[in-house]
């Protein structure tokens, strides 16, 4: 199906939309990407296709003067809640959007984005077309995709999420549109500094307090070992990965996006070394995972699950978050990004907050308006932030 967007009075943007990876040409949707965001490319977007049943899939091709000159990713999901406790998910939307919106909404949610990862992951252009004419292309495309029923999935609601600071101003593009931006709980990133070539040279940077505090963690957690996991492992212990992470997201208040086990292997599978899988095992029994995403000098932590039961006395969820410092600082990475929730144990870390900022409106002009005080009033967590390295410690 094709949209026209004009653009100027002489020019125009065609928008081809589709609804699976497998009617487009990947090797020119690739071409666009160029590895620059794993998460759009046609192998991490097919793994996702193929194992997920409850995400409906859309993609738009723009088109200017018949050359390819953008794509966008859009997953139609259900904002589901469930629960009074917050569950440990590195890749959430935002404890405030929760409380003050999804709580007052039954929705489906139209997202430019991802789901499953945080960041700028729902779209990309060439510099054929200008940064201006894209947004409006897209803001058109994605409007007129949540007016078409049968493209839809019944989404009330677009989500264009999430912005990092630099590309704040870019909100500009979509105000006229009557999308509406707020910032969210921060994304905790922590910086590796190009001295430490261990976790040792990690830990001798921090003062004795929080070495002692990581070093104390590794006690309790002297009886788990852990291993990265191959894809015939995913496999074997499919069925307890799904477990061990419903575990963890059965303890969220709410649900936005949902990966299952046959996710974990296809990811395995198409991304190969880029997908990170690591289980914790007691006695030969695993407890626990963990899982990111390793590309160009980043290592994102996805999602977790474990054993709410042994949690606490083997401290699986502390040892997850060290074991990603090690894996990043072994893999020469620049910065690990941590995600959302447990800020005051992430900055523990040394990891720091990043501000995000999501852009969102209703397809129904009337409604987009009844957004506005709900809008209002999110508002990032507030947090204490621990300063866990030596005063003489600094990464200039």
């Amino acid at each position: 199906m094709f949209f026209n967007c004009p653009i100027s009075d002489k020019q125009e943007v065609k928008i081809d939309v589709k609804t699976s990876i497998s009617e487009i040409d990947c090797k020119k949707w690739d071409e666009i990407v160029n590895d620059s965001n794993l998460y759009l490319t046609s192998r991490y977007l097919k793994s996702l296709e193929n194992s997920l049943d409850s995400v409906d899939f859309r993609y738009l091709l723009f088109y200017k003067k018949k050359k390819l000159v953008g794509l966008a990713s859009v997953q139609i999901v259900s904002l589901i809640n469930q629960s009074k406790e917050y569950g440990e998910l590195f890749c959430s939307v935002g404890d405030k959007i929760k409380d003050k919106l999804i709580a007052s909404l039954n929705i489906r949610v139209m997202t430019c984005g991802n789901a499953f990862s945080t960041g700028e992951n729902g779209f990309i252009h060439t510099n054929d077309i200008s940064e201006r004419e894209f947004y409006l292309a897209l803001c058109k495309g994605l409007k007129e995709l949540s007016r078409n029923k049968e493209l839809n999935g019944n989404a009330s609601v677009i989500l264009l999420k999430e912005f990092w600071p630099q590309s704040f101003k870019k909100g500009a593009f979509l105000k006229p549109e009557n999308f509406r931006g707020f910032s969210i709980d921060v994304n905790m990133i922590l910086k590796i500094h190009p001295e430490w070539k261990s976790i040792d040279d990690y830990l001798a940077s921090m003062v004795t307090k929080f070495r002692t505090k990581a070093k104390s963690v590794f006690k309790k957690s002297a009886e788990i070992s852990s291993r990265k996991l191959t894809a015939e492992e995913i496999e074997k212990y499919q069925s307890e990965l799904e477990n061990l992470y419903q575990a963890v997201l059965k303890n969220a208040d709410f649900k936005f996006g949902e990966l299952n086990g046959e996710a974990f292997l296809q990811l395995k599978n198409n991304l190969n070394g880029q997908f990170i899988v690591t289980g914790y095992f007691k006695d030969e029994e695993l407890v626990g995972f963990s899982s990111g995403f390793l590309f160009g000098e980043v290592l994102d932590a996805n999602y977790v699950g474990f054993d709410y039961d042994l949690n606490h006395e083997y401290a699986l969820y502390q040892r997850m978050l060290y074991d990603f410092v090690e894996m990043a600082i072994d893999n020469k990475c620049s910065e690990l990004r941590l995600g959302r929730t447990a800020e005051e144990l992430k900055s523990g870390l040394g990891a720091e907050p990043v501000n995000m900022k999501l852009f969102m409106r209703h397809k129904n002009s009337l409604s987009n308006k009844l957004l506005k005080p709900f809008i209002e009033r999110i508002s990032p967590n507030d947090y204490e932030l621990r300063k866990p390295f030596k005063a003489s410690f600094s990464y200039n």
